[in-house]
């Protein structure tokens, strides 16, 4: 049975890996042999300087969801290299390091370290953190994708992914902007700007007012935004967006995903993403289906 997937001139051995921010500690959970079996690891998004991350409550249960607004919370592209990448790499699984630059200088000079550090096999782009307090994200405007891409892709030693948001009118639009740019993938869906408000104190519960709304409650939308973009790019997709099990998975790779990311699945069970890719070995068997390519954009049109 053959679970590789490709992007660009990497193979990952199984389309199965964990959405940024959402897998915990290197030295308390990687270690772990199972974590081997996954097809990727992608850690928690770096920034050029290091970040606080924003005021508490960070994080609250919503309906069939969770609303977040961490903030961004890292130790910087120096500090990550120098502590956090070094835990990553012993792991011995393809490490796709999710960034984000404030400024477009900023995204090359992080781009520029990590070619120096190596030791890893993509660079996601955090174009669309709903947290941060940016009247627009670069990934609403495609004109905003493409530059940032472009410069990017011309420095970057490993092949670039470019993380999208779902707060857009047309979202195929941005995904195609990024792909002419040059981007080996992108990534869909990062989670939904949303809030919830306290009706005693008539106040957010967030501390950052807003947040990003992630699980279940949004994964019939990252869905359908995962099967537009597929009809219209040629790169691959890496989806995300509600997955809690296997099922869930392999509606994203029949739509026309080529990988999956597990995030706020792993913050009820930490063995999620591994028995998502169990559960994708499971339906190949019970299909008799040898390659997961028989899987990818299998979607058949409903008849009437």
């Amino acid at each position: 049975m053959n679970l590789s997937v490709k992007i660009a001139n990497v193979t990952f051995k199984n389309p199965v890996t964990v959405a940024s921010g959402t897998f915990g500690h290197a030295e308390k959970f990687y270690n772990q042999e199972e974590v081997k079996k996954l097809g990727a690891i992608v850690p928690k998004t770096v920034t050029y300087f290091s970040q606080q991350g924003n005021s508490p409550p960070r994080i609250i249960e919503t309906p069939a969801g969770m609303l977040n607004a961490i903030g961004i919370e890292n130790p910087g592209i120096d500090g990550f290299i120098e502590k956090k990448l070094p835990l990553f790499q012993k792991i011995g699984v393809p490490l796709i390091i999710s960034i984000l630059g404030h400024t477009d200088e900023q995204f090359i000079k992080i781009t520029e370290k990590l070619n120096s550090a190596g030791g890893i096999s993509a660079l996601e782009l955090n174009l669309s953190c709903p947290n941060l307090k940016h009247k627009i994200l670069v990934a609403q405007d495609p004109m905003a994708t493409y530059r940032v891409v472009d410069k990017v892709k011309k420095n970057s030693r490993f092949p670039v992914i470019a993380k999208l948001a779902p707060n857009v009118t047309d979202i195929t639009e941005i995904a195609l902007a990024a792909q002419d740019a040059g981007a080996d993938a992108v990534s869909l869906i990062n989670t939904f700007a949303a809030m919830v408000i306290d009706v005693r104190t008539r106040k957010s519960v967030l501390g950052n007012f807003t947040g990003g709304l992630s699980g279940p409650a949004i994964r019939p939308a990252a869905l359908y935004f995962v099967h537009q973009v597929a009809r219209k790019i040629k790169v691959p997709i890496i989806a995300m967006g509600g997955i809690m099990n296997a099922d869930d998975a392999l509606q994203f790779l029949i739509a026309g995903a080529s990988m999956v990311a597990v995030g706020t699945a792993n913050f009820v069970n930490p063995r999620a993403s591994l028995e998502v890719l169990e559960g994708i070995r499971v339906y190949m068997k019970e299909h008799k289906l040898d390659d997961i390519r028989e899987v990818i954009g299998s979607v058949r049109e409903a008849r009437h």
